[in-house]
């Protein structure tokens, strides 16, 4: 498959800026997706989290990861409806995320049925193991 640009991801994503937290989509595959997020200095939460040491907050990786996990739902979810973040279980954080960085967010479809859904989440960077969680959602009419 060809690489889904922004210019799509922002097709499926209902967010925008300043959360639109996937820049690129590589794979999606048997249920499986591997998205990017390019850390930037410019991202608008350093100034406050850390001025001194920027570092990207926990709960945003996790948002990363469950933006990632709707192009492994979207294929599966009824048109017009959407995956809202119902429940985010062992997020476990393992290093820094820093300016400069190049998150590889990869999320594999566990289940989707009777409108909940169900990922298992890593986010890697230079092949290391940056943050993981499993995430649920309830699929509804946005």
């Amino acid at each position: 498959m060809e690489p889904i640009l922004i210019q799509d991801v922002l097709k499926i994503l209902p967010h925008r800026f300043p959360f639109v937290l996937v820049d690129r989509v590589l794979s999606v595959e048997g249920g499986e997706v591997h998205a990017l997020k390019n850390v930037t200095v410019n991202e608008p939460f350093f100034p406050g989290h850390f001025p001194q040491e920027p570092v990207m907050p926990g709960v945003l990786i996790v948002e990363a990861l469950a933006q990632a996990s709707m192009f492994c739902l979207h294929g599966e979810m009824a048109p017009g409806t959407i995956g809202y973040l119902a429940g985010v279980d062992g997020a476990r954080f393992k290093r820094k995320v820093i300016p400069g960085d190049q998150l590889h967010l990869h999320a594999k479809l566990e289940f989707l049925r009777r409108g909940l859904g169900k990922t298992t989440c890593r986010a890697l960077v230079d092949g290391e193991l940056a943050a993981e969680a499993t995430i649920l959602f309830a699929i509804a009419k946005g």
